[in-house]
């Protein structure tokens, strides 16, 4: 047991560990009591003269060995200098705070920025500090949600966007002034000066690395080109290991990942003992943010991208790459795959499986779970069918039109909010390698595939099948995943798979990665003023006009549903590139997050989601749908509304079971309206008017 004196003896140790700066305000004043200009302190810190001033306001603080220094001076300032007893109140100080989305409540040029206002509502509510540029005021009705506690480790958030004059925009207004000429500059900058990173999301997980995202201004001042040339599909393109930056960066002993200098580049060095030393740069020019997951950010001011990517790392993750790369290191960081366990035999701590995870080696997925051109199948020869567990594209035969739906005037289309991550909720998972079983029993409860035959089945040719991505009715033996096939016992009809590729070890792995992701879904709705309370005659008013309320904003909540699709997309990522041979591996497979049985699973379940509330709305209203494409379907209707058709209780509720309308995951909006004469006239010809609903137009030859 420890004694009084080395317990005081380590509670000294900490007490001496950092030096006790007094208030910014008052390191102004004795600044000023010297007669010291801000520029000329900079000088003698060896810094510049906007991190001075940050000191002074509140807005960050000295790091060793600039915080002894700095502390020793102002201590000598402060016996020349004693503060009157008369003198004013300290200014009130802005704490820096991660950013929680907020509305614009106006624009102040960072020379205003760094005099501190008395705060009249938290900090991280406001919008980001914008140079000489006004914006509209707007407040929205929803209720805001609490600023997270800042982490002592990164009081400026998680990331910057850095500009060409070397400003350097970050997440709650902070404006910071980067030094830096060249990226190996840029990278020491921001990891010993800046105060950017993130707090891990797991205990057993690892802080997130900073990101730096480059205007194109500032990536020709740090010796990059503005654009990156080439004849390869852009993600792929990156520069040649003769650049000069690339140089550069080796010759300062930094390294790159194997994807070099790209869009997206990881520049780091090895970790010395628990400090990581990496940084992660996004270039804007060079297409970093793909405009089909970020509509209109690279467009925007650098304040307002940093707005933007800063409220999606607070509710998702700081972004690593594509949106779809951010949803698979989400489940990582979620689901760490080692922990530190003791070692029985030495008493010392290691690294350890957590339980849970998918650990950390990759694992062959079974033959029918695999791709065709997967070394599991292609060096085995396996002839036995995949599994094809798709979302739908399926259009009903016009034939099955009755003369009544055919008069009623309008088609309208409802899209469920995030439909594979309402599947991903409480989804059992298979954890371990799949073994091999013939003619087993089948158990609802075991993930994994199943070889069955479903051809049996009579289906409702006005209803797509439940079996197929298609919705055609099956023609023989197929491979299936469990939920498939557990549907089919739900409508009753026997199942007796022949064989099955099944995993003992299994999980609801994706049970965190839901619940972060639904959070920031129904959060980021809300804050666009489409909330849980409204009914659906206000939530249909809502979100026809929720993107105009704020356009950062919306762009947030386009990034975080991207991030569902492609995140579970990653789980079975395809090779790339026109030199690939089948039977190759391809990156992708070193990853233990290969996991095409996982994708598999979620699909199916979103699937077999989509029947049930179309086979629910038949039996509720007697209506069926006109076709439907993954998470939208289109339904003939008497009214431009979904309240024309929907089916509610005679208290004014909706009926469970059916569509629903609402924010959340899995429930209802509104997709689009055109005529039934439109949709009949697609149908026709072959097209899928769940496609081309929501804009009404269709390139009438084309193939779906």
């Amino acid at each position: 047991m420890a004694s009084e004196e080395e317990l005081f003896a380590s509670v000294d140790a900490l007490l001496e560990e950092e030096p006790q700066l007094p208030p910014p305000a008052e390191r102004a004043r004795l600044r000023e009591a010297a007669g010291i200009t801000q520029a000329r302190l900079a000088v003698a810190l060896k810094t510049s003269t906007q991190t001075v001033k940050n000191y002074e306001n509140g807005r960050s603080e000295p790091k060793p060995p600039r915080l002894e220094a700095y502390q020793r001076l102002l201590k000598g300032w402060a016996a020349k200098y004693p503060a009157h007893t008369s003198s004013a109140a300290p200014a009130p100080v802005v704490a820096p705070q991660p950013e929680v989305p907020g509305t614009f409540t106006g624009s102040a040029a960072p020379e205003q920025a760094e005099v501190a206002a008395p705060v009249q509502a938290p900090a991280a509510l406001a919008a980001p500090a914008r140079p000489a540029r006004s914006a509209t005021s707007r407040r929205l009705a929803a209720k805001k949600a609490a600023a997270p506690a800042v982490d002592p480790r990164f009081p400026h958030g998680p990331l910057a966007v850095l500009d060409g004059d070397g400003s350097a925009y970050g997440a709650g207004g902070i404006v910071l002034n980067c030094p830096a000429t060249t990226i190996p500059e840029l990278v020491e900058w921001t990891l010993r000066e800046s105060g950017l990173g993130a707090p891990k999301l797991n205990r057993y997980g690892k802080d997130s690395d900073p990101l730096i995202v480059l205007t194109a201004a500032a990536a020709v001042k740090l010796g990059l080109p503005e654009r990156l040339e080439g004849h390869e599909q852009r993600r792929s393109l990156r520069l040649p290991e003769d650049h000069p930056v690339v140089k550069q960066v080796t010759k300062a002993k930094w390294q790159l990942t194997q994807r070099g200098f790209g869009p997206w580049a990881r520049i780091y060095r090895k970790a010395q003992g628990r400090d990581r030393q990496c940084v992660q740069l996004a270039v804007l020019s060079w297409d970093a943010l793909d405009e089909r997951s970020w509509p209109g950010v690279a467009e925007m001011e650098s304040a307002d991208i940093a707005r933007v990517l800063g409220v999606y790392a607070m509710r998702v993750i700081t972004p690593r790459g594509s949106t779809a790369v951010s949803g698979l290191e989400l489940m990582a960081a979620l689901r760490p795959p080692t922990k530190a366990v003791r070692d029985e035999e030495t008493g010392n701590w290691v690294s350890g499986y957590n339980a849970g995870s998918l650990g950390t080696e990759p694992m062959d997925p079974a033959p029918p779970e695999a791709t065709p051109e997967h070394p599991v199948v292609v060096n085995s020869g396996w002839k036995g069918g995949f599994l094809n567990e798709e979302a739908y594209q399926w259009v009903r035969d016009v034939d099955t039109l009755s003369d009544e739906e055919c008069t009623l005037p309008y088609a309208v289309g409802l899209d469920l909010n995030t439909a594979f991550l309402a599947a991903a909720a409480r989804l059992v998972v298979g954890l371990s390698a799949p073994d091999h079983f013939h003619a087993p029993k089948f158990n609802p409860k075991i993930p994994g595939s199943w070889l069955a035959d479903l051809s049996h089945i009579e289906l409702d040719p006005r209803l797509p099948s439940p079996f197929t991505p298609d919705g055609s009715r099956p023609t023989g033996p197929a491979w299936y995943q469990t939920h498939t096939l557990a549907y089919a016992q739900e409508l009753g009809h026997d199942v007796h798979p022949i064989e099955a590729y099944l995993r003992r070890e299994t999980g609801a792995y994706l049970d965190p990665w839901h619940d972060r992701l639904k959070n920031a879904y129904v959060d980021t709705l809300a804050d666009l003023g489409v909330t849980k309370d409204l009914t659906d005659v206000e939530f249909l008013a809502a979100m026809e006009q929720h993107k105009q309320n704020d356009p950062a904003l919306a762009a947030v909540l386009s990034a975080i549903k991207a991030t569902v699709k492609g995140g579970v997309g990653k789980l079975r990522e395809r090779p790339q590139g026109k030199h690939y041979k089948e039977g190759e591996t391809w990156p992708a497979l070193a990853r233990p997050t290969w996991r095409p049985d996982i994708r598999a699973a979620v699909i199916s379940k979103a699937r077999v989601n989509m029947h049930r509330k179309l086979n629910n709305m038949v039996k509720m209203t007697g209506l069926y749908p006109l076709a439907v494409l993954s998470d939208c379907v289109v339904y003939p209707s008497p009214g431009e509304s979904p309240l024309d058709f929907l089916p509610y209780a005679a208290s004014g509720k909706p009926q469970p079971g059916a569509f629903r309308l609402g924010p959340t995951p899995g429930l209802a909006k509104l997709e689009g309206v055109q005529s039934m004469l439109w949709a009949v006239d697609l149908m026709e010809k072959g097209l899928n008017p769940a496609r081309h609903i929501k804009g009404g137009d269709a390139v009438l030859d084309e193939g779906e």
